[in-house]
């Protein structure tokens, strides 16, 4: 069975980890699925906004330690693979695709888990949801986006402190740092997870991609280089049907209905 499930439902896609038996712990070709996965809904205008969650009782335990254990799986036989190629890692394509994420965080995401669901732009938790960022406590470092999103989230002090300490955080202290929009019951969690992707894919996805392709940038180019690059973003938009259709609806007081053109 496929180790990432997919799903369509109007223009929201949703993506199940899918080793439920090792809680989502990753492997080698789950790795390679859910890039394929996020790449091919990037280009699928059919899709607006991507769901990400686990299967099972947890989000994602992390790189698979018992296969590394055995000498097999990613981090076996003393290190990391001579050829990996960090360009189609999930850490890397979830911050290049434009499409907008969301993570459903069921259960606890440790390491590897961790820094996936932080790449997500928007994190809604179960009860039960859990960040662990466990990765000193096995002897590594956040190799997949920890280091660089964390002090971006949440400043660098208390970044450091969860890094050295490797602690683990329920949803609600998640919440209270900002590390998740909000904390919703267990059963509610991928109703409440589809509702804002269907939200956000209910308005003109060029300009939410643009605006998360922007944001993007915005995080390291000073205001004036950015203001330019907003207004270059801007142009094009205003001449698309969609533009034409917001002003539209607006006038004629009703809800638009947005191509993508």
């Amino acid at each position: 069975m496929s180790e990432v499930l997919f799903e369509k439902e109007g223009g929201v896609a949703l993506l199940t980890l899918n080793r439920p038996e090792r809680l989502n712990a990753i492997s080698g070709p789950m790795l390679s699925e859910l890039s394929e996965r996020l790449i091919a809904c990037d280009r699928d205008q059919g899709v607006r906004a991507i769901v990400i969650t686990g299967a099972g009782r947890g989000f994602c335990a992390g790189l698979d330690l018992q296969d590394a254990a055995a000498g097999s799986g990613i981090g076996g036989g003393g290190g990391l693979p001579p050829s990996l190629e960090l360009r189609s890692a999930p850490p890397v394509v979830l911050h290049e695709i434009d499409k907008p994420t969301i993570c459903a965080l069921n259960g606890a995401a440790a390491g590897y888990g961790m820094d996936l669901a932080l790449g997500c732009d928007i994190r809604i938790a179960g009860e039960s949801g859990k960040l662990a960022a466990a990765a000193t406590r096995r002897g590594v470092l956040p190799e997949s986006g920890g280091t660089w999103l964390l002090p971006r989230l949440v400043g660098w002090s208390k970044a450091a402190e969860l890094i050295f300490t490797g602690r683990t955080l329920t949803a609600e202290q998640c919440a209270e740092l900002g590390l998740v929009s909000r904390v919703v019951p267990d059963a509610l969690l991928l109703k409440e997870a589809h509702a804002l992707a269907a939200e956000i894919a209910g308005n003109a996805p060029l300009a939410v991609q643009s605006a998360k392709r922007m944001m993007r940038m915005g995080l390291s180019e000073p205001f004036d280089e950015h203001v330019h690059h907003v207004f270059l973003q801007l142009l094009p938009l205003f001449g698309t049907r969609d533009f034409r259709e917001g002003l539209q609806s607006f006038l004629e007081k009703r809800k638009p209905q947005f191509e993508g053109r």
